[in-house]
């Protein structure tokens, strides 16, 4: 009995070591660089379009402006493949692109700053989907580097600790970015309140520039491209396959108006997936044609799915299935947040310290309760676990769009749901690393991402639009149901291709 004792008092030594290790902590800081952006796409930015007077319909579109995130896999390839010129030389392939793309986000920040929605709506846009590219761009390599600095072993650790990074960013970005507002006088609306916000979260992007500089290079999975005119060619080929996909998109009709959220959603739903299979015939015909090499056309776009689906067979469609839906709950329910807050009474000051400040207290907590879970039972168990608290939370929103604004309810509800988030979140990502294949790192995590936030963000697009046809309470208690399909495939995955013991 001493001994078992003194086995577990070893093995929880062991973990607290692991999480406070120099890979976790320089996780935490790279955490940081890549929760920053995303709510100066969402939330900040939702709020900022609602005082500037836009409607609460075209609002919740802007979450379109990150759909890059869903589509991060068509240019992982290209980051797996091709190294920065000078840059990668110094500082190595991962760190090279880590860099350039943190510089980039910086750029599309304050080109952002410059822009009024009140006035130049169409250019807040350009400048929202900016961000959202190449924070998408960045949280590929993140991912990248995080499974090829350190073993599978530590993988639940450093996303608990990447999770704790993100939610104090989006603390920075979310209320840190509110409580600059409403002390520069948000409650009126005026632009250089705004655009002053915009420019100070730019120069937070500094941290994560930081961590690029004292991290060391990892051992990467060894699909570069060594001829410069490969590289060369797999760009421009690249390119024209994107030109293919906005050729194709720009053809199709503009959605009918009149038709109800969800056929909207199956109608440009379809319009994405025949754009995307356009850009995938344009690459087929340069390979055919020997404008790539047919086997380096090969290592980049099918190797890294032909892998997956070798190593879990029939599974691998079940798993599919299971990213593509795990996070919908949340991400749906998200899309009006703030929105919500808003309308049930609460104040910008409110928004930022009950739902940001208190809801990252929880999601650090939720995140180190999922990692540290996740390695002692197991990942998919701390998957169930996620999925059930991520979906049963959403049901206390809807509670609370029964009742007036009442400040003590507020926090119990955000504090629930973020410590569900958290968890969940940490749990997935520990997943997705585990199902990860490191000889194809950056293409095969970014195709997972990529499906993770395909549907629910193209959902969320609509989330305006259904709140207006079933009111809150119906829309949280739907939102909540999403869940339960998920449930459904979390066990069955498990029994297909378990991954605990791998």
């Amino acid at each position: 009995m001493q001994t078992d004792i003194a086995d577990k008092a070893d093995r929880w030594q062991d973990t607290l070591a692991l999480l406070f290790s120099g890979r976790s902590l320089r996780m935490l800081l790279l955490g940081f660089s890549s929760g920053l952006p995303i709510l100066l796409v969402f939330s900040t930015l939702s709020v900022w379009l609602i005082k500037a007077g836009v409607q609460r319909d075209v609002v919740t579109f802007f979450s379109w402006a990150g759909i890059a995130y869903g589509f991060k896999f068509i240019w992982s390839p290209l980051i797996d493949r091709i190294p920065l010129p000078l840059l990668a030389e110094r500082m190595g392939h991962r760190r090279a692109w880590l860099l350039f793309s943190q510089l980039c986000i910086m750029a599309a920040i304050l080109f952002t700053a410059t822009t009024d929605p009140a006035t130049s709506l169409v250019w807040t846009a350009v400048g929202a989907v900016a961000i959202g590219f190449t924070s998408a761009t960045q949280d590929i390599i993140i991912d990248a580097y995080r499974i090829e600095s350190a073993p599978p072993r530590m993988q639940a650790f450093l996303s608990a600790t990447y999770v704790a990074g993100y939610r104090i960013a989006m603390l920075t970005a979310g209320a840190g970015s509110l409580w600059l507002a409403a002390w520069l006088g948000a409650e009126t609306y005026d632009p250089e309140t705004w655009k002053t916000v915009y420019r100070a979260m730019a120069g937070f992007m500094l941290v994560g520039i930081v961590a690029t500089l004292i991290s060391p290079e990892p051992e990467v999975g060894g699909n570069v491209a060594s001829d410069k005119m490969v590289q060369l060619k797999l760009f421009l080929a690249f390119l024209a396959g994107v030109a293919g996909l906005i050729a194709v998109f720009n053809l199709f009709p503009d959605t009918p108006k009149d038709l109800d959220p969800f056929t909207r959603l199956g109608f440009n739903t379809a319009r994405l997936f025949v754009s995307l299979a356009a850009a995938g015939v344009v690459l087929f015909c340069l390979a055919k044609l020997r404008f790539v090499p047919g086997n380096e056309a090969r290592k980049s776009y099918v190797e890294p799915f032909t892998d997956f689906v070798e190593r879990y067979g029939k599974a691998a469609v079940v798993i599919l299935c299971l990213i593509g839906i795990y996070r919908i709950a949340d991400i749906v329910m998200g899309a009006v947040a703030n929105v919500f807050y808003l309308e049930m009474g609460f104040d910008i000051a409110q928004i930022a310290t009950y739902s940001k400040f208190y809801g990252l207290v929880a999601t650090i907590a939720g995140g180190f309760l999922g990692g540290i879970l996740a390695s002692r039972i197991g990942v998919m168990r701390g998957l169930f676990i996620g999925a059930l608290l991520a979906a049963a939370s959403n049901l206390l929103f809807a509670y609370l769009a029964t009742q007036d604004a009442n400040v003590n309810l507020l926090i119990a509800v955000i504090t629930a749901d973020n410590l569900s988030a958290g968890f969940a979140v940490a749990s997935f990502v520990a997943y997705l690393s585990a199902l990860t294949n490191v000889t194809f790192t950056a293409t095969q995590y970014a195709l997972f991402s990529s499906i993770m936030l395909l549907v629910p963000k193209a959902l969320a697009g609509y989330a305006g639009s259904i709140v207006s046809a079933t009111g809150y309470p119906g829309f949280f208690v739907f939102t909540a149901l999403l869940g339960v399909p998920v449930l459904v495939l979390v066990f069955w995955a498990g029994k297909l291709a378990p991954i605990d013991d791998e």
